[in-house]
């Protein structure tokens, strides 16, 4: 049986398990994930303004994956949207429809909260990724690039 739940401040090392994982599943380097259980409690749980909120999908109790997300703003809608940064479900654990679980979750989030869109990115060689999101509804941007600065490139940008 699948139960999903907002994340608590209890749940920073399982989160920090989930998105290890998810850097593993992605062919990154365990060494790229630079995020502490500390700095969740930091930006999510211990401040009156959370820069973050997740939800922790559990089957049959056990944790099997977390959505990640954050709140943006249309300025042509004039009104929220939700940003998905991360979602994740342990291999073990897929074909269950936890993924779909997790997705409808997030979407009655969105919808309760007046939000005017779900946004998120997928690598471009996630297929199943991919078909799934095509299989929910989900319409692929073509027309929108991604530009990211990091850190390095802002400090030299202002300096």
């Amino acid at each position: 049986m699948l139960h999903i739940r907002p994340a608590e401040r209890t749940d920073t090392e399982l989160i920090i398990v989930f998105i290890k994982a998810l850097a593993e599943y992605e062919n990154e380097p365990l060494s790229s994930v630079k995020a502490s259980p500390d700095d969740l409690l930091r930006y999510g749980f211990d401040t009156p303004n959370p820069r973050f909120h997740a939800l922790i999908a559990e089957w049959e109790g056990k944790p099997a994956g977390f959505a990640f997300y954050f709140y943006n703003f249309s300025t042509w809608e004039g009104k929220p949207g939700i940003y998905l940064e991360d979602v994740f479900v342990l291999p073990e654990f897929r074909k269950y429809g936890i993924g779909t679980g997790i997705m409808k979750h997030l979407a009655t989030i969105a919808l309760e909260q007046g939000c005017t869109r779900l946004v998120w990115q997928v690598l471009d060689w996630n297929k199943l990724a991919i078909d799934f999101y095509e299989r929910i509804g989900a319409a692929h941007q073509k027309e929108w690039f991604t530009y990211r600065m990091d850190e390095a490139a802002m400090t030299r940008f202002v300096a």
